[in-house]
């Protein structure tokens, strides 16, 4: 390594600040201007995520509105493994939306005159070697936590603030990529739930027909697929001709199977494995050599659905892998597209999800997926549904593939280039 490398402590050269404890009573369940930074909004391996947003209506104090490009450092987090303890993020510019700085979450802020790119750090907090020591401190049985005096008593090797420029430049430039994809993907499913929504919820080419109008968006031949009137089921108006159907009519669903947790392994031994803890991010935590003769694998494609804690229907863009026990895959039946079942499902978990009255862990149970009713229109419909939808659920996986690939390069550059073992090399014109 190069001598202009220097050992150096963090202390020596940023600060950590503490967030605000805004009040709870101006929380606000409903879109605001203002959302709170929270541990929830760092991914696993570090980078900022929308996830679920935690809205705020109430004063604000200045000094606590953050600003793009600032760096975040998460010191809470409620994960037994402590997920995502420690790892940085790097404020990102939201339309509409204005980040606060709240508490569990440090404000990283470099010292005057300190020879320390915010780039630079952003992504020395997400390696291994700095995560490792801040999770081998962590207090707390449930809830870890991590402290500013703790984050900046790390040691490391501290390049010029010429190739710190570089190695961030590199690093940025692939995150800048994956975040482009999955944007993308947020436009792409965000067409599909409007088409969805017009043509099964709102039923707008039906009312458009019955108040004597052509049905917009749509070509005469789709229009007459259309019926032109309403009749009364257990759901209420729905298109004449449309049928109530149970779930199992348009899916089949397939159950994880109860692999050996003692087998479990991160050396890649075996065949990568999906629980619940990985669906957020996509990707399999743990491999296992056991081939479980229930076992299903789940394929790029599949709709995959957490069976504790927070419902939602995944559109799987990860590895294949193994499905474990408590989480299923809803697979369309010939005729029924994916993206009518995995929007037809949604609303029904969210259902679930708000009746439950647990305290701890809320549970989705066969007992629970057998009463799913849906509307089922005609399959002609259904067919041209999947003629438009097609190509955008194809196009998402694809694209989650793709930022997969990229977050694997980005994660075996990450380590080489902040520790000067992978040198760039910088041409002069």
């Amino acid at each position: 390594m190069s001598a202009e490398w220097q050992e150096a402590q963090l202390s020596e050269l940023i600060t950590v600040k503490h967030g605000f404890a805004f009040k709870g009573e101006h929380f606000s369940d409903s879109a605001t201007a203002y959302q709170l930074v929270t541990p929830g909004n760092f991914s696993i391996g570090g980078g900022f995520q929308l996830g679920k947003g935690k809205y705020y209506n109430g004063p604000v104090p200045n000094d606590y509105v953050l600003q793009k490009g600032e760096v975040v450092v998460t010191m809470t987090d409620l994960s037994k493994a402590a997920d995502t303890l420690g790892f940085a993020a790097v404020i990102p510019k939201t339309q509409g939306t204005t980040w606060l700085h709240n508490q569990r979450v440090g404000l990283i802020e470099v010292r005057p005159n300190a020879p320390l790119t915010l780039g630079f750090v952003h992504y020395l907090m997400r390696t291994s070697e700095y995560r490792h020591w801040v999770v081998s401190s962590a207090t707390g049985s449930t809830v870890k936590h991590t402290a500013p005096s703790r984050i900046c008593s790390y040691r490391f090797r501290l390049p010029p603030v010429s190739d710190q420029i570089g190695i961030a430049n590199i690093l940025t430039a692939l995150d800048d990529r994956i975040t482009l994809l999955r944007e993308t993907n947020a436009t792409l499913e965000a067409i599909a739930q409007a088409l969805f929504k017009s043509w099964f919820v709102d039923f707008d080419p039906v009312r458009a027909k019955l108040e004597g109008r052509a049905p917009e968006g749509m070509d005469e031949a789709t229009a007459r697929l259309f019926p032109d009137s309403f009749e009364e089921s257990e759901l209420g108006l729905v298109p004449r001709g449309w049928r109530v159907e149970s779930v199992y009519t348009v899916s089949t669903l397939i159950y994880g199977a109860p692999f050996a947790s003692k087998q479990f392994n991160s050396n890649r031994d075996g065949a990568p494995l999906i629980r619940i803890r990985d669906l957020r991010d996509e990707a399999p935590g743990v491999f296992t050599p056991e081939v479980h003769p229930k076992g299903y694998m789940v394929q790029p494609g599949d709709i995959v659905v957490g069976m504790d804690g927070e419902f939602r229907a995944y559109l799987w863009g990860g590895e294949p892998a193994w499905l474990n026990q408590r989480v299923c895959v809803v697979a369309p039946k010939a005729g029924c597209p994916a993206a009518f079942v995995h929007r037809a499902i949604m609303p029904l978990l969210a259902a679930v999800e708000a009746s439950e009255t647990a305290t701890t862990v809320i549970h989705l149970g066969k007992n629970d997926i057998d009463r799913f009713r849906i509307l089922v229109p005609d399959a002609r419909v259904l067919a041209a549904f999947g003629k438009l939808t097609g190509g955008l659920y194809s196009k998402i996986v694809n694209s989650k593939q793709s930022a997969r690939t990229l977050a694997t390069l980005r994660d075996t550059l990450l380590p080489r280039l902040i520790s000067g073992q992978l040198r760039l090399t910088l041409e002069s014109n």
